[in-house]
């Protein structure tokens, strides 16, 4: 089963899939499972927990959650270890420096509308200074944050529910 952190849907038998389906299954994307993102997950499916969100809301509100969706999955399309990234003079910081990099890559592999290639290159405002253009550019700034912290405190919820359900069967006996 593949899920979004936070969700217990399987993916695969959403309408959300068929959506980024095609872009999930590329190897460019794929290749994003090979790198550690937000210390408990991988990129690729930090990636997934973004377009999974975005499309959730987007749809929710009536904004166009298709291109939201194609767009958080494409969001950190760079193949570096960010923590291992030497950073020169002059140069921009990872923050600012791999959306740039991220709608790059997503425009050498798919076909982006400019709506796509916005979020993906807002989606770290306001770091990246320029304001996003679309509402659901506003809506992966958050998205993204959100995801990151719910990849971060998963594991320790697990072990926190793991602790209460071992409490509470010790306390029944």
């Amino acid at each position: 089963m593949i899920s979004a952190v936070g969700s217990k849907k399987n993916i695969l038998d959403l309408p959300f899939y068929n959506c980024i389906s095609d872009i999930f299954e590329s190897k460019e994307v794929q290749k994003l499972g090979d790198f550690t993102h937000h210390i408990y997950t991988t990129r690729l499916q930090h990636s997934l927990n973004v377009a999974y969100y975005n499309y959730i809301i987007c749809n929710f509100f009536g904004f166009n959650a298709v291109s939201a969706a194609r767009a958080g999955l494409m969001h950190d399309l760079f193949y570096y270890n960010r923590k291992e990234r030497i950073k020169h003079k002059g140069e921009k910081s990872h923050c600012a420096h791999h959306p740039v990099l991220a709608v790059e890559n997503a425009r050498e592999a798919f076909d982006l509308n400019i709506l796509e290639q916005d979020i993906i290159v807002k989606h770290m405002w306001p770091m990246t200074l320029k304001l996003p253009k679309y509402k659901e550019s506003y809506v992966i700034v958050f998205v993204d944050k959100y995801c990151a912290i719910l990849e971060i405190l998963s594991p320790k919820y697990q072990k926190i529910k793991k602790r209460i359900t071992k409490n509470k069967v010790q306390i029944s006996t």
